[in-house]
């Protein structure tokens, strides 16, 4: 058996007569996970027709139907609000839910922003990947267009992965990495320009929105011909590639023509920022506020203080000077924050000591093996049994402990040990199953959502998923413009999402693949598909088009168009998908 899977259902290869899990319809029924369909008997009532049942039996419906059952994930969402919450309460069964979903929303933030980014961008510099080789794609919230694309761009990445492994889920995939290019293209762009009105930088703008359109185009044709084979696959991979060698060798041949690498980058090439343009460090920023407390004679700090230190996901001074609606959002990121610590190593190649804290990295030679196995596959492969005796668990752990002790007795506090930098892999690993856990259930409350409200996969992959995953992005990119870079956040804006969508479609249906079936099925029949899709299309035909006629002058006429342009996108989006605007049948 392979699994079916798809926007609403796609199929790897052909499905078995008789399979009884041929009984899966639609993702979940006619309304959630539409857009594509499947010939496949509907022996089985589809989970979405749970809401048609009396409540006293919603419960019994849940736990006896397999189109309800949650295949990956720690929490059955289903279970909670059709049997823990009676029907009275089902309001206040979703409210916690949306809790729930913005706090995870939190999380993957958190994770990427502190944790993935900084150890992803400390394997560069140990690889000795310069920032002139490593400047490509997405932004990280402090450094423009750089080597961080996986970084920045992993909830993304990891939560289309995630949505593609499910047959009922597949559609939030393809709503999201749609969504998420029409709102930043839009959105993000024009806030920009709104912002502060500036030149864009020719060539690498017509650069990344050519390569942009032509994943698009790629992904559309895709769609139209109802499937997408091993080589086409490997075709949306190799497409970033180029784009990759293509911006590298656009930027090699720039500093050639230039004669001064370290000359400061010319009106079209924002993307490599040197120090000339970072903002001059103030003297009472944060993380030079402390120096006027820093005694002036060097002293030994105990190894339980420097655990404490460490462990502390707060900078009481910095606390104070903050206003009261940023307190109250760090107050909701410091469990996360002191999780994270606890389990995620963090190399900084920046700080004289690599941020190297020897009793708490120690204590993450234990932990961080322990998440890994943990948050894989849902704990299935910690909890398993060696002969039936011993757990993978207890293994980790005392392996773990042993090397935790043998590095802490062989190092000193001071100074670091000359692998310190293996800590950067453990932590981008780490991190990287973080995110895939958080993205996990993400994908199953978005799902269970769905079958409440009876919405389709697609819309809620284009609203929640591609407004959650996009919002780092687009306050980073606006901070970035109110500080004087509005070149370099625009270019982000078209030179970040192409990651997103030719490794998230590349890899979440090269992972589903087989040598036996070598192929997935996607067959869309909805209406909104198509819409989503062109709405994309003709967002960057208009910025591909306005702005050469502009000259590359962007102001606020271009930023109010691309506003209004989302805000009809996604009018006509909701038509569609209530049935107000729909395809005439004869």
């Amino acid at each position: 058996w392979q699994p079916l899977w798809g926007m609403g259902v796609l199929g790897v290869g052909s499905v078995p007569s008789g399979c009884p899990m041929a009984a899966l319809g639609r993702a979940g029924g006619a309304r959630v996970g539409e857009g594509t369909q499947l010939s496949i008997p509907h022996s089985a009532p589809q989970c979405w027709e749970v809401r048609k049942q009396n409540s006293s039996e919603w419960c019994r419906f849940i736990r006896s139907n397999p189109d309800c059952q949650m295949d990956g994930g720690f929490l059955d969402y289903l279970n909670g609000v059709f049997c823990v919450f009676p029907p009275r309460l089902l309001p206040l069964a979703v409210t916690l839910y949306a809790l729930w979903l913005l706090y995870l929303f939190i999380i993957l933030g958190v994770t990427a922003e502190k944790f993935f980014c900084p150890n992803l961008s400390a394997i560069s510099t140990n690889l000795k990947l310069s920032h002139n080789v490593a400047a490509f794609s997405l932004t990280c919230p402090l450094h423009g267009v750089t080597f961080l694309a996986f970084g920045n761009g992993a909830p993304d990445v990891f939560s289309a992965v995630v949505a593609f492994s499910d047959p009922r889920t597949a559609g939030l995939a393809i709503g999201a990495i749609f969504g998420a290019g029409v709102f930043v293209t839009t959105v993000v762009a024009g806030g920009i320009a709104l912002v502060k009105p500036f030149t864009a930088a020719s060539r690498p703008f017509l650069r990344d929105v050519i390569f942009y359109m032509l994943a698009v185009f790629l992904t559309f044709m895709v769609l139209y011909f109802g499937r997408i084979r091993l080589g086409e696959a490997l075709g949306y991979l190799g497409l970033y590639v180029f784009y990759v060698v293509t911006v590298v060798l656009c930027t090699w041949i720039h500093r050639r023509q230039r004669g001064d690498g370290a000359a400061p980058p010319g009106p079209w090439e924002p993307e490599m920022p040197t120090d000339s343009e970072e903002p001059e460090p103030s003297g009472t920023n944060s993380s030079d506020y402390g120096e006027e407390y820093r005694p002036l004679l060097p002293s030994q700090e105990t190894s339980l203080r420097i655990l404490t230190t460490a462990l502390s996901p707060l900078d009481y001074r910095k606390w104070r000077r903050k206003p009261w609606y940023w307190r109250l959002f760090k107050a909701f990121r410091v469990p996360v924050e002191l999780v994270l610590l606890l389990t995620v190593p963090v190399v900084d190649p920046d700080k004289d000591d690599l941020n190297w804290k020897r009793p708490l990295n120690c204590l993450h030679i234990l932990t961080s093996p322990l998440l890994c196995i943990l948050t894989l596959k849902s704990g299935a492969y910690g909890l398993y049994q060696i002969q039936g005796v011993f757990p993978v668990w207890g293994l980790v752990t005392l392996v773990g402990s042993v090397l935790a002790i043998i590095i802490f007795i062989t190092t000193s506090n001071e100074e670091p040990p000359k692998y310190h930098c293996v800590f950067a892999f453990l932590g981008f690993l780490a991190s990287a199953m973080w995110i895939n856990a958080a993205a996990t259930e993400l994908v199953n409350i978005l799902r269970t959502l769905g079958i409440i409200f009876q919405l389709s996969n697609t819309v809620l992959g284009l609203t929640l998923l591609a407004w959650g995953n996009s919002i780092g992005d687009t306050f980073s990119d606006l901070t970035m413009a109110r500080q004087g870079y509005p070149r370099m956040a625009f270019s982000a804006c078209f030179g970040g999402i192409i990651f997103n969508i030719l490794v998230g479609v590349g890899l979440g249906c090269l992972l589903q693949m087989s040598s036996s079936q070598p192929l997935v099925k996607l067959e869309p029949d909805s209406l909104l598909v198509w819409v989503l899709a062109g709405a994309l299309g003709l967002s960057l035909v208009f910025s591909f088009v306005s702005v050469p006629a502009q000259c590359f002058q962007l102001g606020k006429a271009y930023g109010i168009c691309l506003i209004t342009y989302y805000l009809v996108f996604l009018c006509v989006a909701l038509l569609t998908e209530f049935r107000v605007i729909h395809l005439s049948t004869s």
